[in-house]
Parts: C-alpha cells; sequence; structure tokens
C-alpha cells in the first residue's frame, strides 16, 4: 500500500474541512495518509467525533516538547551531517530572499528536520502539502535533506499576490508535481513558469460527497432564509452582502440572513447591522462542525458568498449540493463551478447595487430558484464530486 504524509499549517480545522474529507477519500481507494500538522488545531472542540480522532493521531510539531524536538534535530543531523548542512544553508537563504527573516529561517529549519525524522519513523517518503504556503517551505527544505518528495496543493488566490515572498516559482521547480484546483489557478502557476514545468501541473477539483450532502426540502419559510458560511474575514465581501440585505429590505424584502462561521470581521459586521438599522434581520452564529453547519444549509432558501478573493469555495459546491440556490461573485475560479444564470447567480465584485439584484433576483422568482438549485446539484456530482477527482489524485501519488 502507498504511504504518503499530507502536511498543513493547521490540521484539521473547521475551515478547512475539504482537506479532511480529501485524506479520507484517499484512505478509502487504498492510500495510506499519516498526518502531520505545523499548528495546533484550535477548535477541536467544535469539531465531529471522527475530526476529533483525526486531530488526536495527527504530528503537531509546535505542541512537541522541547527535548523532543532537539532529539529530532540531533538525530537528523547525525544521520546525515551532509544532508542537515544543506537543509540549514538553504534556510539561512531566507534571511535575504523570501521571507527575509533569520526567525522564521530557523523556525522552517527545526520544522524540516522534526518532518524528515519523523517521515523516516514512519517509514514514509513523500509529503503533500495543502495550499502552498510557507508550510511549504518546510517541505522543500526537507528534500534538500534527501530522503523525501515533495507536492503540493495550490488553490490562490492569497498566494498569488506575493509570489516573490513566498518563493512560490522555486517551491513548484522543486517539487515532484503541483495540483492546482481550477484552471484559473493554473493559469496563474503558468504565468511566473517555464513551459517545460507545465506538464506537471495537474488540475485535480476539490469536492465534496453528495450522499452526504443530499438535496434539502423545501423549507417552507414564511421568511426568506439567506445563508453565509465562511471566516468573517475582509476577502468574504461581508459587509457588501449586509449593505445589499439593507437595500433590500428598504425596498420591502421579508428576509433574513444567517452567518455561520467566527472570525476578525464579526464585531465590524454586528456594528454595521446596528449602524444600518437592520440588527434584528441578522444572526451571527458562529464557528461550529459540519454536522450542525449541514442543519443551516436544510432551513437555507438562498445561499451567498459575496467574497472578493477566493478559489473555488467548497462551501458553494456543498450548498448546491444541497439544492439550494446560489449567488456569488464573478472571480478566479468560482465562474468554473457556477454559470450564470444556468446553475447561479454571479454578481460584479464590491458592487453593492448588484449584488442586491442578483439576490433580489431570486427572492422574486420561485421557478428560477428551484431550477437554478437542480441544475447546481447535477453540477457538482457531475464535476465536483471528491471520490471521482481523487482518483486522479490516487493515480499520481501511486505513480510516485
Amino acid at each position: 500500500m502507498k504511504r504518503i504524509v499530507y502536511l498543513c499549517s493547521v490540521y484539521p480545522a473547521l475551515s478547512h474541512t475539504f482537506i479532511f474529507r480529501e485524506i479520507c477519500s484517499l484512505r478509502e481507494a487504498g492510500i495510506e495518509v499519516v498526518t502531520a500538522s505545523v499548528n495546533p488545531s484550535p477548535d477541536v472542540e467544535q469539531m465531529t467525533e471522527e475530526e476529533q480522532r483525526e486531530a488526536a493521531r495527527t504530528l503537531v510539531m509546535k505542541a512537541m516538547m522541547p527535548v523532543a524536538i532537539l532529539s529530532a534535530q540531533m538525530r537528523c543531523f547525525f544521520r546525515s551531517p551532509a544532508g542537515y548542512l544543506r537543509m540549514a544553508v538553504t534556510a539561512l537563504s531566507f534571511v535575504f530572499r523570501g521571507p527575509k527573516s533569520l526567525i522564521k529561517a530557523f523556525g522552517y529549519l527545526v520544522e524540516a528536520a522534526i518532518l524528515v525524522d519523523w517521515m523516516r519513523e514512519k517509514g514514509v517518503d513523500h509529503v503533500h502539502e495543502h495550499f502552498g504556503d510557507s508550510t511549504a517551505l518546510v517541505a522543500m527544505l526537507g528534500k534538500r535533506y534527501g530522503t523525501i518528495t515533495y507536492s503540493f496543493s495550490v488553490h490562490g488566490p492569497d498566494i498569488f499576490y506575493g509570489v516573490e515572498s513566498s518563493l512560490l516559482k522555486e517551491k513548484i521547480e522543486n517539487a515532484s508535481f503541483v495540483r492546482s484546483i481550477s484552471h484559473y489557478c493554473s493559469s496563474q502557476l503558468m504565468r511566473i513558469t517555464e513551459h517545460n514545468l507545465w506538464t506537471g501541473f495537474h488540475i485535480i477539483r476539490c469536492g465534496i460527497d453528495p450522499e452526504v450532502y443530499t438535496a434539502r426540502s423545501l423549507p417552507g419559510n414564511e421568511v426568506m432564509q439567506l445563508l453565509c458560511v465562511g471566516r468573517l474575514v475582509p476577502a468574504k465581501g461581508q459587509h457588501i452582502l449586509i449593505e445589499a440585505c439593507s437595500r433590500l429590505i428598504e425596498r420591502g424584502a421579508c428576509l433574513h440572513l444567517n452567518f455561520v462561521g467566527g472570525g476578525q470581521d464579526m464585531e465590524s459586521l454586528q456594528q454595521l447591522s446596528r449602524e444600518l438599522g437592520i440588527e434584528q434581520h441578522i444572526t451571527f452564529a458562529g464557528a461550529m462542525g459540519q454536522d450542525k453547519v449541514r442543519g443551516y444549509y436544510d432551513r437555507a432558501d438562498i445561499f451567498v458568498l459575496a467574497s472578493f478573493a477566493e478559489g473555488v469555495p467548497v462551501v458553494l459546491m456543498e450548498a448546491m449540493a444541497k439544492e439550494i440556490p446560489v449567488v456569488s461573485t464573478r472571480i478566479t475560479g468560482i465562474p468554473e463551478l457556477i454559470e450564470h444564470g444556468r446553475d447561479g447567480l454571479l454578481a460584479t465584485p464590491g458592487d453593492v447595487n448588484d449584488l442586491a439584484a442578483q439576490i433580489a433576483v431570486l427572492l422574486e422568482d420561485d421557478g428560477l430558484r428551484e431550477r437554478l438549485a437542480k441544475a447546481g446539484r447535477k453540477k457538482v456530482k457531475r464535476l465536483y464530486t471528491t471520490e471521482i477527482n481523487n482518483k486522479d489524485l490516487t493515480e499520481i501519488f501511486q505513480s510516485l
């Protein structure tokens, strides 16, 4: 059986449950996956029992005792002084390029040595990292040691904003392959690399299990329930969504907006709802596990994601699989998931009037809501199913 490591900055995480589902799918397909996380997960108590068990068996580097960290460094060094020196020299270069921080460079070196030592103990020689962020630097340093290889998944768009500081091009050049989640994502990788590297890019979409996210029954709400699931952060455009709902309510729309998720913008969003006088029309439910989130999906009439920056949001796939009509923005990879007027509606990002107009169309047209909802589930089942999409990923891992 093929064995690999999945490495993340935080794993498992409430906001990235799709990684957990991806790993479960790979295991079911015959890949043995062991998991490592640089940071401890802060929300374990809110996760499902299955996710909590996954957290318990995941290596958490920053939760290790100092003596264990030091022991890993010593074993790594004495097993191959030359390999450790290569890692150290590369890490030292991060003082002058990329992160440009001595503290970060030292931290990445320590984490890379922990990873290499732990992988040897587990009998694994390949690590796959998600997002291509700083954790991929740890995997890249590990490769310099000489006993492991690595690959990584790129979601975007944040990683594309700091190509030089993240050393993205160098990560790509040293990786066994790069998995991108959309054509948009691959195009951004092509933009910064030579043509001969493009054969190492594989478009493998994220996905959901349509047997778990089954079509919900029409909720029959007297007040139309709008739902937004995701972290409360600037990139999600939730202030624009609240302003759009305020304008619709001023015109007489009968609606209630539900936010599921926590984050730094919670207080600001609550303040805006008070300033606009619509706080009674908005519920901030906070962060919660997937088992409870599905209850909110079941009660929703319309799902709205007004993001300014995204990859291809899994929450949109979940809502579409539940046969909830969706409204989102015309950015990055989202138009690959939603074709405007066919399986959802798209608004101009940052345009309050356009977002309000698209929501209004769905509020006023029962038939359109039903048609888009059914088409959305068909789209997800055809192109965004975890089991189907991960067959390609499984084949790549098996071929390494």
